[in-house]
């Protein structure tokens, strides 16, 4: 009785084993070997800032594509798509480095507090319940979701100000921090030669009376900044003024002339203060 057990035992594993080799054979799915080169070479963040699900999936579309020039890993850098050009045997474009902006002014003495909110300490609960504890419903929560989906600690919530703070070496322009917010007050932007960037730190469309009622460092919708942009980077829509950093020449131009100090400049040198004197000999040389 015991030999016949083994047997039929043995004969049932000898089949079972059979069977699934031929299942594995006939459903085989080829991979191919350059997916995990490229995978060894990335940062295996897996953020999602390529735009794909995890740094396999981005590792797959570089394989599979016959060009590199829509794809680019935010973590890794140029240096990276180097790598994977170079085991690819394609051309990659040079993408100029990004980092995330916080586009919101209103700190504690711009915005002052209207009411209190006593509900869960998170940005998406607060804003699907109501537009927040100042009289601007389109400006920073301060709860930190943005915080809290970083996964490189690029980003801390300024205790003073109660607005979010990128920290520039940290910062790997993932776009999580831009997912994770409900008001949409982060964006990624071109970094800019040697970190230098003008941007309109307000995302608020109210009408410029309401605006500036609600925060006295808003965008008003003067177009004072339009006007005075040689370049056209400058566009006012609902009321509210956006740079495009493809077209901004980093003039500053539009800084001096924002009433209410609402685009900011980042990284540049301070600048000049023009005395009196050196008002007149400037006259006199004309002269």
């Amino acid at each position: 009785m015991i030999l016949i057990a083994i047997i039929t035992l043995g004969g049932i594993g000898i089949v079972s084993s059979s069977l699934l080799y031929i299942a594995s054979r006939k459903f085989e799915v080829y991979e191919n070997p350059l997916i995990a080169q490229v995978q060894e070479v990335l940062p295996a963040a897996n953020c999602g800032g390529c735009g794909y699900p995890g740094c396999s999936g981005f590792a797959s579309a570089c394989v599979n594509v016959h060009s590199l020039d829509e794809l680019f890993c935010p973590v890794g850098g140029a240096d990276v798509m180097a790598k994977v050009a170079m085991i690819l045997g394609k051309d990659t474009a040079n993408a100029d480095p990004k980092i995330a902006v916080v586009r919101c002014n209103g700190n504690c003495e711009a915005r002052p507090r209207a009411n209190l909110y006593d509900g869960t300490q998170n940005c998406a609960v607060a804003s699907s319940l109501y537009g927040g504890e100042t009289g601007c419903s389109y400006g920073c929560l301060g709860y930190g979701d943005c915080v809290s989906t970083c996964a490189f600690g690029a980003i801390h919530i300024n205790p003073s100000t109660r607005l979010p703070e990128v920290i520039e070496d940290k910062c790997t322009s993932c776009g999580a921090c831009v997912k994770a917010c409900p008001k949409n007050i982060i964006e990624i932007r071109n970094k800019g030669p040697k970190s230098r960037r003008i941007y309109v730190s307000c995302v608020n469309k109210d009408k410029g009376g309401i605006a500036r009622k609600s925060c006295s460092n808003a965008c008003i919708g003067c177009r004072k900044c339009e006007k005075e942009c040689p370049f056209e980077a400058i566009n006012v829509t609902n009321n509210l003024a956006y740079i495009d950093s493809r077209k901004c020449r980093l003039c500053r131009k539009c800084v001096a002339v924002c009433p209410t100090h609402a685009i900011h400049e980042l990284n540049f040198p301070l600048r000049k203060e023009v005395t009196a004197i050196g008002e007149t000999k400037a006259k006199e040389k004309t002269n």
